[in-house]
């Protein structure tokens, strides 16, 4: 069973929803446990800040700054990453 979402509560921001320059706090990951852990090898962990560079012209993949290093992942892959907007 699902929880009902009351109507002054929003969803969560997720990562693919910031635009450049924007940044967050990663707040949780989620999803398939293969990629759940590669995300969070490459730097994606609850606490840590990311910065988002810029969008392919297309708009996917996307290029996010973890501690000065720069990584790329596509956009279904940040939807899956929850961050409080900074």
């Amino acid at each position: 069973m699902s929880a009902a979402r009351l109507p002054h509560e929003k969803r969560p921001a997720r990562l693919g929803d910031l635009t450049p320059g924007g940044r967050g706090i990663v707040r949780r990951v989620s999803g398939d446990p293969v990629v759940l852990r590669r995300l969070m090898e490459l730097g994606f962990v609850p606490g840590t800040q990311v910065e988002l560079v810029r969008c392919a012209p297309m708009g996917d993949p996307i290029e996010f700054r973890i501690r000065d290093t720069h990584f790329s992942i596509r956009r279904s892959e940040a939807n899956r990453i929850d961050v409080d907007p900074v």
